[in-house]
């Protein structure tokens, strides 16, 4: 049996994973903004490929101690990241509807981590 302490770190490293992954997709956004096959265009590439580099690492580090229902049902998180980074970055807004979205998300992974 693991600390809670220890517990909460494995989550933490498993969090921030799922953090460099949506910088991928914010990427891929600015990507979209150029012409395609522009300089600007495959420099947003080079650099979405490099953060799906790193993410692959350290995802591969982050689920050793994670059963693979438990890892993957996180990575749903990805979706509210980039919803908020979407705002914050693009001005896109956010509706009643992506609020609702994200907390069943939320209520999702917390079910899954409790059956653990």
């Amino acid at each position: 049996m693991e600390s809670k302490a220890n517990t909460i770190k494995k989550y933490i490293k498993l969090h921030l994973c799922i953090l460099v992954y949506t910088g991928s997709s914010v990427m891929s956004k600015v990507a979209s903004t150029y012409e395609f096959l522009s300089l600007g265009y495959i420099l947003c590439f080079f650099v979405m490929f490099l953060i799906l580099g790193l993410y692959a690492i350290c995802w591969q580090q982050a689920i050793k101690g994670f059963s693979p229902s438990i890892a993957y049902s996180n990575k749903s998180v990805t979706t509210i990241w980039v919803l908020i980074f979407s705002q914050i970055f693009f001005h896109e807004g956010i509706t009643l509807k992506n609020v609702i979205g994200a907390v069943i998300i939320i209520l999702g992974v917390i079910l899954v981590a409790q059956n653990e």
